[in-house]
């Protein structure tokens, strides 16, 4: 199956799930987000992955509903007060292959009605891989601007994602050093954001594509740092 598009049904399997979120709506609409949700999102990936593979070998693009680069549907409940059984987004991560899990350099994908975005980087990252990127941003600050400020990412993202960072500076870090405040981030990463117009477009699996090729410096500096290969 070829991806042809986010459907208009997809946005309002999501839009319906938001305002019935509980087990029995979802139980007696499973089929329709199996062929409205889950299908298109799989062939998105499938068509995606010999576009992100010219770009770099080492991500994966796994179309399985299950297992795969796909996020379940389910919300983890045990700490939230929020007990809503059900995300009313749809999502995927393409790991990079020695990376457990999403603190690892990945490219992201964010569908939801009225909300889409996609981009890549590392967002919360571990401390140990925090460490290394903090260092590495320290050690090799002229590198590390030329990654951020680079034409293709100016012209794709603009500049990294705001996001959670520290008030002070990170122990060890001299507070006067010139990268100060990116060394105060708990985040790298960069977003582009979309409509469900473009969504709904079969060219939009090129576009995704041609947004994660444009972060391949900030990419190629965020893989160095934790030591994997771009």
């Amino acid at each position: 199956m070829a991806f042809d598009g986010f459907s208009k049904d997809f946005f309002k399997f999501l839009r319906e799930l938001k305002k019935n979120n509980e087990r029995a709506w979802f139980e007696a609409n499973r089929e329709r987000y199996r062929s409205a949700v889950q299908a298109p999102l799989s062939a998105f990936i499938a068509d995606l992955a010999p576009l992100l593979a010219r770009t770099s070998p080492h991500f994966k693009c796994d179309p399985r509903p299950n297992g795969g680069s796909m996020f379940r549907i389910h919300r983890d409940v045990r700490f939230a007060r929020d007990k809503s059984p059900y995300k009313t987004h749809a999502a995927a991560h393409f790991r990079h292959s020695v990376g457990k899990d999403v603190h690892a350099p990945g490219f992201y994908l964010h569908l939801e009605p009225g909300r889409i975005f996609f981009g890549g980087g590392m967002y919360m990252p571990e401390p140990a891989a925090l460490q290394m990127v903090r260092t590495r941003i320290a050690e090799k600050s002229a590198d590390w601007r030329k990654a951020k400020e680079a034409a293709s990412v100016s012209r794709a993202y603009g500049a990294l994602s705001d996001g959670e960072a520290l008030t002070r500076p990170p122990r060890g870090f001299d507070a006067d050093h010139p990268m100060i405040e990116d060394l105060k981030r708990k985040s790298f990463f960069l977003t582009a954001e979309s409509d469900e117009a473009a969504a709904g477009d079969p060219a939009f699996v090129k576009t995704v594509a041609k947004a994660y090729a444009d972060a391949a410096p900030l990419m190629t500096f965020l893989c160095a740092a934790v030591g994997v290969k771009y």
